[in-house]
Parts: structure tokens; C-alpha cells; sequence
């Protein structure tokens, strides 16, 4: 069976009807023992798995994942990817995960399709452009690539914007990071689950937790809808879900969850190549490798776990982006999602053991989660494994907010938290 994707395989396969193939990843029933548990079948819970066994050798791991691979926040996001942050732990962190990124479909043998395109942010006012270039300093400081843009260089980059005289939101220049981009956000799941079960990793969906199994003040397992799985550490990656676990788990994590819509447009000839942020409309729009513009703006602002969203917000994101591109008024939407996403009071993730011994965290990202993948997995990989802290998720313990060390990034993710 062919397992490595090489143009000599596809070759071989064309050869032989396709009959070859193996299958890109195992359906196991779960063991009654594995020595990690990882909760969620989403990007960070699946580079988790991944980084065990790659950079810990440990591949006794077990994926519980209560419906299919990818089927949350993974698959109903922007898939933009990006480093560009104010603090320098934040900016540490998704750096750590851009530069992942950028040999991922290598490593993982599997095209994630991450096109490096380059993220605008616009200034709409002589002040919007004084803060533009603070920001591009602190970044620059931190090591981060950004630039200053004129309004001539930023018009160049976006020629549709709406340059009319009496332009509600007129560019005034922008900020750059030419390394940002966007990536397929099915391919970065399904590299990584063939990644992950090629090293021994059982990937268990639909496969609901119910419980946890606590002896002695420990985590030493889970109860699932297949039956008691035990292990003596256990990680949990749920995104929006993460205060419904840890409530089961016994403790209150200070996350709120709100519905964050999408929408793309029908497929049309490339018109528009980076991704482009508003701050003053909130949205922020990429044109995908199909011809799809994709759209994305602010929270819900009403908690919510429905992954569609409600109609208020969407015409809220739409009449914004028909201010910054009017020719896009022609342009039929063709679908709209929402993910459910987990909201800190700073805008940052947590990490870090939970109030249960034994139980791990991975959580807290808000809109930010996807662009973290490789860098979430990374580190909740290193806590699992050894039990400590890496020195760039050590600021994002949970135990920040009684020392009074916040990480206030709500104008570093870009739109309105």
C-alpha cells in the first residue's frame, strides 16, 4: 500500500487504477490504557498528538474526539495566519507558529496549501496612522516583520478599495506583514491525522466524554460514550467547549463563548491577492485559491454555542465590507458558518496544568486559533511530556490573572473582541 505522497507515487497509482492507497488514517476502537489522552480532534489537539510523539517519542496516545476530525473551529474559521502582535510573549507565540507553518506541508508530507500572500491592515485617519506606526515599531522590536505603508503603497496592494472622494473609511496607509497568509483549513487537519497515526497515535471519533475519572484529587481518565479510557495525563483541546469540560472536571475557567461568523462569495477571476483588515469596519476579507472571497468580521456579541450565527451580525460584517470594496456588491454569497469560539477577559489563550492535577490545558484563543496550530501543539505537547512549562507558554499560565500579568492582545487580534 502506498502511504508517502511523491509525484513518483501518483505516477505508480495512475498506473495501477488507484487501487493502492492506504488509507490516510486508522479507525481504531480505544484502548482501555494509553500513558496521554488528548480531548479534541480539532488542529491543536491533533498537532499535539503529533508533536508526542515526534519530539517526545511518546506515541501511546489516544485522540477522543466527540464527532469527526476537524468538524469545529478547524473547519469553520478565515484561515488567516499571522504573527503580527503587540506583546512580546503574544508575538513569541505566533511566531513560533508561522515559522512552523511555513515547512509544515513538508514535514507532514501533505500540502496544507499555506500561500504566504502577505495581511494589510488599513489606516483610515492621520491618528489610525500614528498608531499604525507604534504598532509597526513594537513589532519590528519584537522581531517581527512589518512595515509602514504609504497611501500609495497601500493602494497598490488593494486597487478595488473604495477610493471614492466621499469614502466613509478612506486609506490613510497600512501595515504589512509580507510572511503572513492563509492555509486550507482541512489540510492542516487531515496532515496532521495522517501525521499522527503514521507514528502510532489511535484517532478515536465520535467518541463523546462524559465524565472525568478522579482518584486520590487526580485526573486518571475519562468515562466516553465507548467506554472508560485511563491515562495519567490528559490534555484538552475543545476551543468553545473548554468551560463545559472543566465544569464536568470540576472547576470554572474564566472564558466566555460567542458565535464567529464567516461567509465566502461566490468564485470569481483573482481580483484581490493578500488578505486585507479594516479595524474601523472590523472585517477583514482573502480571496481564496478557488476564486472565493472570504469574509470575516466581529463576535456575536450574545453568548451562543449555535454554529450558524445570527442574521444582525452578518449584515453588520457585509455592509462593512461593501464600504472598503463596493464592486463586491455584484458578488452572490454562497455560505455562511460560524465557529464557537472562547473568549478570555485578555484575548489571549491559557496553558498550563488545570485546578485538577493531572488534566492539561489548551484553550482561551478566541479568533486566534487556527493561525496557533502548530505552535498550540508544540507547546501542550512539552507540558504533557514533561509536566513543565516551555518558557513561551509559561506567561500564559492561568495563574496570570491572580498575579495581576495579563496579556491584553484585544487590539492585537485584529477585530473587535
Amino acid at each position: 500500500m502506498t502511504k508517502k505522497y511523491s509525484a513518483f507515487a501518483l505516477l505508480k497509482e495512475g498506473l495501477n487504477n488507484q487501487r493502492g492507497w492506504q488509507k490516510a488514517w486508522r479507525s481504531p476502537e480505544p484502548k482501555t490504557r494509553y500513558d496521554v489522552i488528548i480531548i479534541g480532534g480539532g488542529g491543536h489537539g491533533l498537532a499535539t498528538a503529533y508533536y508526542l510523539a515526534k519530539n517526545h517519542g511518546i506515541t501511546n496516545v489516544a485522540i477522543i474526539e466527540r464527532g469527526w476530525l476537524g468538524g469545529g473551529n478547524t473547519g469553520r474559521n478565515t484561515t488567516a495566519i499571522r504573527s503580527n502582535y503587540f506583546f512580546p510573549e503574544s508575538a513569541a507565540l505566533y511566531e513560533l507558529a508561522l515559522k512552523l507553518y511555513e515547512n509544515l506541508s513538508r514535514e507532514l508530507n501533505y500540502n496544507i496549501m499555506f500561500s504566504q500572500r502577505g495581511m494589510v491592515s488599513l489606516a483610515h485617519s492621520p491618528a489610525d496612522l500614528e498608531m499604525a506606526a507604534r504598532t509597526v515599531n513594537a513589532m519590528q522590536i519584537n522581531g517581527i516583520d512589518a512595515e509602514l505603508l504609504s497611501v500609495a503603497q497601500t493602494r497598490a496592494l488593494v486597487p478595488l478599495y473604495n477610493d471614492a472622494p466621499d469614502a466613509r473609511y478612506p486609506i490613510f496607509g497600512g501595515v504589512i506583514q509580507r510572511r503572513a497568509g492563509t492555509a486550507r483549513h482541512d489540510a492542516v487537519a487531515w496532515g496532521y491525522a495522517r501525521a499522527a497515526d503514521t507514528l502510532g497515535v489511535d484517532i478515536i471519533q465520535n467518541c463523546e466524554v462524559s465524565e472525568f475519572i478522579i482518584e486520590g484529587g487526580r485526573c486518571r481518565g475519562v468515562r466516553t460514550s465507548k467506554g472508560d479510557i485511563r491515562a495519567e495525563r490528559a490534555g484538552m483541546a475543545v476551543a468553545g467547549h473548554s468551560s463545559v469540560l472543566a465544569e464536568k472536571a470540576g472547576f470554572r475557567l474564566p472564558i466566555t463563548s460567542y458565535a464567529l461568523q464567516a461567509c465566502v462569495s461566490e468564485p470569481v477571476k483573482p481580483a484581490l491577492d493578500c488578505v486585507v483588515l479594516s479595524p474601523a469596519t472590523g472585517v477583514y476579507v482573502s480571496q481564496s485559491d478557488k476564486g472565493e472571497m472570504v469574509i470575516g468580521g466581529g463576535l456575536d456579541r450574545v453568548p451562543s454555542y449555535g454554529q450558524r450565527g445570527n442574521l444582525p451580525t452578518l449584515e453588520t460584517v457585509i455592509s462593512g465590507l461593501l464600504e472598503m470594496f463596493p464592486s463586491f456588491r455584484q458578488l452572490r454569497l454562497m455560505r455562511q458558518w460560524a465557529g464557537i469560539v472562547d473568549v478570555v477577559p485578555d484575548s489571549s489563550p491559557i496553558f498550563g496544568e488545570s485546578p485538577l492535577p493531572g488534566l492539561f490545558l489548551n484553550c482561551g484563543w478566541g479568533t486566534g486559533g487556527f493561525k496557533a496550530i502548530p505552535a498550540g501543539g508544540t507547546l501542550l505537547a512539552h507540558l504533557l511530556a514533561t509536566g513543565k512549562h516551555h518558557e513561551i507558554s509559561r506567561p500564559f499560565d492561568l495563574d496570570r490573572f491572580a498575579r495581576g500579568r495579563v496579556i491584553d492582545e484585544a487590539a492585537g487580534s485584529g477585530i473587535a473582541h
